[in-house]
């Protein structure tokens, strides 16, 4: 019987925000997190968008992408996933054809079409100019993929003429270009684009077999994808003992359940918090039915967990949202559970 296949890992980072933190600190851990993550063979790095939230500083992805290819040598960089509703084609498209040039080879534009907010805050985003709708989104992602290919993009006035659009000056790169969803949606039309295609399962267990069956079954090849290329996200926690990752998952899955019950937000709590202060039973239903979609153990059992999954959905990677709190003792610039989880799984891995 053949051994089963080993997933590569890649890390997914909302830069969160915990109790007594600030952004400056949140984002300093974030940075020691990806350097961790480079010198331990994680294939990607990448940082979601979300907006007004108090446990979340990745508010703008291109920086924070920015700041992490200039703290690594290897590791991919990229977004998990700029939301395209947000922003208009042209600056999605200069903004990651710059860190393509900073970065040559290693940038990944991981596109979304949710806002990545609350209404009001759509419309705030969308107040200093023409932004982009959803009922646009295929069109904005040929826009994006025609401005950062070293050809350009060309205007073509309804009075006649034409106007050539580079999203830099003189290519010789190009972001790798990757669609994300969690429906029917995304994966049919990642298929119909010939583009590679994650399933966002770190926030929606439902339809992940469906959607990665449409999308294989649909996929149109094309030059830069001849094949279908996919991977699956996950809420992740990995600690010496059960015990030590029961008790770190805690303040994520806590939070989580805020969120679903509409519970107002706040930063995440420390495993002290969590621990003190029990769930209601509304809150500890929620907690309990996430969990059990979560990988929370030892090394060597979370790992055997993440290859069992990936062979289940037939991907060689998964990127891992490295969920573990921090004890209130623990340092406010760093974050030695994470750390802990990226080790642990690379070491049971090997």
């Amino acid at each position: 019987m053949s051994e089963p296949v080993i997933p590569a890992l890649s890390v997914l980072d909302l830069v969160p925000v915990r109790t007594g933190q600030s952004s400056v600190q949140a984002v300093a851990a974030s940075m020691s997190l990806a350097r961790r993550a480079d010198e331990l063979g994680y294939r990607r790095y990448w940082f979601a968008e979300h907006h007004n939230m108090p446990a979340v500083a990745s508010t703008t992805p291109p920086v924070l992408i920015a700041a992490a290819a200039a703290r690594t040598s290897r590791i991919r960089v990229g977004s998990g996933g700029v939301m395209l509703p947000n922003h208009a084609p042209l600056i999605v498209a200069e903004q990651f054809a710059a860190l393509e040039a900073v970065a040559p080879g290693r940038v990944d534009l991981g596109i979304g079409r949710a806002p990545g907010s609350d209404p009001v805050i759509t419309q705030l985003l969308r107040r200093s100019g023409t932004t982009s709708e959803v009922e646009q989104f295929p069109q904005h992602i040929t826009d994006i993929l025609k401005l950062v290919s070293p050809e350009g993009a060309t205007v073509r006035f309804t009075s006649g003429g034409e106007y050539d659009v580079h999203a830099t000056p003189a290519a010789t790169g190009v972001p790798d270009v990757w669609l994300l969803g969690s429906s029917d949606y995304s994966a049919t039309l990642a298929a119909a684009y010939g583009l590679p295609y994650v399933f966002a399962n770190h926030f929606a267990g439902d339809g992940l077999e469906r959607a990665m069956e449409l999308y294989r079954s649909q996929f149109q090849p094309t030059e830069q994808n001849p094949k279908p290329r996919s991977f699956i996200t996950a809420n992740v926690v990995a600690a010496p003992t059960q015990e030590e990752a029961d008790a770190r998952a805690l303040p994520q899955l806590r939070q989580f359940a805020r969120l679903r019950t509409n519970k107002p937000m706040r930063a995440i709590e420390t495993v002290d918090e969590a621990l003190a202060a029990p769930s209601d039973p509304l809150e500890q239903s929620m907690v309990d039915q996430n969990r059990a979609r979560w990988f929370v153990g030892t090394g060597p059992d979370v790992a055997a967990a993440l290859r069992d999954f990936a062979a289940r959905y037939d991907v060689e990677e998964v990127m891992i949202s490295p969920a573990a709190g921090a004890y209130a003792s623990e340092p406010l610039d760093g974050t030695p559970g994470r750390e802990q989880t990226l080790e642990l799984l690379i070491d049971a891995l090997r």
